[in-house]
This record gives structure tokens, sequence and C-alpha cells, in this order.
């Protein structure tokens, strides 16, 4: 038997390597000093050394200027370049577009927001997104080196570009954010629904925390669902995977309809939209009367029903409700009751964070941004 001796990493792999540790120390900590970064990465101080000095010259890292006291030699303080830049994070909402730069320690510097109606069209919502980028840039030292951007509307995985679907409540036309922010943004931008980021959010510090197969509902204004697999949003061909309006479920008098549908029939959406009168229906949620009665059951009901289909689908450990008037008090609790009678129940739990999709979003952005700063650390291959 020939045993094959493995190849020794290359220098250059191991100075990516360093450089790689220094930079992420450096984005877990405001500043270090070279012994610092050595303790927490466990790699020698010359080779910290040396990479720090190979970062400063690449413009990636600064000596702060700052010095340690007491004992011993003075030791300099290091941070991450401020000329770096930042990330872009936005979300596209039936209120406005609220938008805020985020650095790679994940500080926010600066949130613009603009009202929006909910039918305001691709171009209205396209000069918001720009001019709100735009102001952003000039608040930061550096760039806009990346986007992420939420948003209420289907999004088609491939293009990143709005999608127009029927009934949908607040559409912006066929919005391209690539396109929009492609002078303002020096780098990719990332475009998802917001539903699928509030449920990323939610697994990664909220209610789903440790959670990989769960389904997240969105009952608001608008109805959505992420699907979450083995710790990932599964988006579907398309990315209209969670596109729940349309399933069918059961209305009033056990009436097999629309999920969206049940609204209407029951009386409660916004005049001249598909959008649900969220007032009006918590008003009736948390009311009494007869009225309230009848939809509160009606609604338990048809969502019982959205819910017996994600669960034959897609077998998740739990779901999660989010959403204005998913979170009314007491009815998941109903739900709940209801749905522990169907032949598969699941646990279900109520969402806890709060703009769970510009949560969502803000995170990806740090990580993106993060991941962009170590390749730029990393020279070219040669041709």
């Amino acid at each position: 038997m020939v045993r094959m001796t493995p190849p020794k990493p290359s220098l250059e792999m191991l100075r990516a390597l360093t450089d790689e540790n220094v930079l992420r120390s450096l984005m877990a900590h405001p500043r270090l000093t070279r012994a610092e970064i050595s303790a927490r990465t466990g790699i020698s101080k010359p080779t910290i050394s040396d990479s720090v000095q190979r970062l400063a010259r690449a413009g990636l890292v600064v000596d702060t200027g700052e010095r340690t006291t007491g004992r011993g030699r003075a030791g300099s303080y290091y941070s991450l370049a401020p000329r770096l830049g930042a990330a872009l994070v936005a979300a596209i909402t039936p209120r406005g577009v609220v938008a805020e730069a985020v650095d790679a320690l994940g500080r926010v510097h600066g949130q613009v927001r603009t009202a929006l109606e909910a039918s305001a069209g691709p171009q209205v919502a396209a000069e918001a997104l720009t001019t709100a980028a735009r102001q952003l840039a000039g608040r930061i030292p550096g760039r806009l080196r990346l986007a992420v951007i939420s948003a209420a509307d289907p999004v088609d995985r491939e293009t990143g570009r709005l999608v127009h679907l029927p009934d949908a409540p607040f559409l912006v036309g066929d919005l391209d954010p690539s396109a929009v922010l492609a002078t303002t943004v020096a780098g990719p931008v990332l475009v998802d629904n917001d539903v699928n980021w509030a449920a990323r959010a939610e697994h990664q510090a909220g209610c789903a925390k440790g959670v990989d197969d769960f389904v997240y509902l969105h009952l608001g204004e608008g109805l959505g669902c992420a699907v979450v697999n083995d710790g990932t949003v599964r988006r579907g061909h398309g990315g209209l995977a969670g596109e729940i309006a349309h399933l069918c479920t059961a209305g009033p008098d056990g009436k097999a309809m629309a999920f969206t549908e049940v609204f209407a029939v029951l009386g409660l959406r916004r005049p001249a939209s598909t959008a649900i009168d969220v007032p009006a229906l918590v008003e009736l949620l948390t009311g009494r009367g007869e009225r309230a009665e009848r939809v509160r059951t009606v609604l338990v009901r048809a969502i019982g029903g959205v819910l017996s289909a994600a669960v034959s689908l897609v077998d998740p450990r739990m779901v999660v409700i989010g959403g204005e008037w998913g979170l009314c008090p007491g009815l998941i609790t109903a739900v709940d009751e209801y749905f522990s009678r169907t032949p598969r129940p699941v646990p279900l739990t109520a969402a806890v964070l709060s703009s769970p999709e510009l949560t969502g979003a803000r995170s990806r952005a740090v990580e993106e941004l993060r991941s962009l700063i170590v390749r730029m650390a990393t020279p070219a291959p040669e041709a």
C-alpha cells in the first residue's frame, strides 16, 4: 500500500488564512492590539504582526493611534479601515421604504424613511429607493459596497425583480432593485421576500433558534409563508414558494375558497384593494359580540386549513406565526387548539422579533460585507 503525503499548504494560502483570522477578529471587536489578536486566534504574534502590516499596506487595517497603558511596552490598537464602506439594507413595505447603511461591525450609520402608497408603482418606489441610497452614501466614509433588499412582494429567484401576481395587494410593479441601485451601490444587490427574511431572523435569533425545519406564517395586510428546511429558506423554482394567498381552505359555512377570498367574504378588505383591513380585523379579534365570534371561528378554521396543507407538504417541526393580526391576543391559542385536533398537529409559537424582515436582511448584509472584505485581502490569481 502506497501512502500519499498530502500536499503542504502554500505560503500564499497560509498568509490568506492568517489575514482572514485578523480581519474577522477586528470585525468582532472594534479595536485590538496584535497581542490580543494573537491570543484570540492562537496564531503567533510575529505571524500576526506580518499580517497586520500586509493588511495595512492594502488599506484594510489602520493603526488607530491609541496605545495600551500600564507596565511593559505600549501596544498599538488596530481597527478596520473606516473607508472600507458599508452595506445598504432596505425594506420596501406597504408603509414605505426604510433604508440604512450598516458596516462590517454591524453598526448602523443612519436610517432613511420614505412613505409610499400601497399602489405606488415602480417609478415612485424606485425614486424612493434611489434617494435613500444616495443620502446614506453621503453619510459614510467609503462606498456602499453591496445591498440587501427586503420586499413585501414576490421576488423572482433568478433576476431579483419583483413579480406581479394577480390580486397581490402591495405591488410596485416589476421593480428591479439591482438596476435601480446600479449607480449607487458598487457590488451585488440581493433581493428576497420580506417573509423569507423574517423567517431567517427568527431562525437566527428568535423563537425558532436551533430549529432547522419550520414554517413561518405571516398574517398581516398581506398573507405570506416561508418554508425553512434543513436551516435554509426554500424559495422554489421561481422564488414563489410560500405564496399562500390563493391556497384553498375552508371559508364561511365551510365553503372551499382561496385564503385571500375569506377576507373578502367577511368584508375585511380595505376599499378598492385586496389588502386586509388590519385595524377592523384586530377590533373584531379582540372584541365581543356575535360578529366578532363568527369572524374568529371562521379565521381559526381557515388558518387551520392552510397549516394542514403546509404540514402535509413540508413536514415542519413547528409553525411560527407573525404579522400585525397574527399576534392578536388569544388567536394563536385558538388556532393551536383547533389544529391539535387535526391528523398531523405540530407545535405553534408566536414570532418574537420586531421588524424581523429588516433584522434578517441586516444580518445577511453584515455577513456578505465581511466576506467581501476578506476577499479584498486575497490577491487575484495570476493569469
